[in-house]
């Protein structure tokens, strides 16, 4: 069972660091549409982190089945990548949201540079 878990929580942080990572690609690309969805989920993730002590409930799950409390015993990851996994996504995730904002209020101003009207 700690096998599953482990597999399940490591396909479900692959998902949502792929979603961080790909944020100032999908900003860059002016795919607003889609930031505004990754970042939904990444804030979902966030939202029941916080619900639960900052720990993922798999963290939980996965503790039922073993004693071992290294940094990596519920997922897949190096130790180095589980123990500072917040510290890093955590960044890149601003990063990321940075970079779309930016990208959006570049292209929201040159959409309004083509809008305004030529005197004659």
């Amino acid at each position: 069972m700690l096998t599953a878990i482990k597999l399940l929580h490591t396909a479900v942080w692959a998902f949502l660091a792929a979603s961080i990572l790909a944020l100032p690609l999908v900003g860059v690309l002016r795919r607003f549409r889609l930031a505004v969805i990754l970042s939904a989920i990444v804030l979902l993730e966030c939202g029941v982190l916080a619900m639960n002590g900052g720990r993922c409930p798999l963290t939980d799950l996965a503790a039922r089945y073993t004693l071992d409390r290294g940094s990596n015993f519920d997922i897949y990851l190096p130790g180095w990548l589980a123990t500072y996994n917040k510290i890093i996504f955590g960044s890149l995730f601003v990063f990321g949201e940075l970079v779309v904002v930016w990208c959006w209020r570049a292209a929201a101003a040159k959409q309004s540079a083509k809008e305004v009207p030529v005197k004659h």
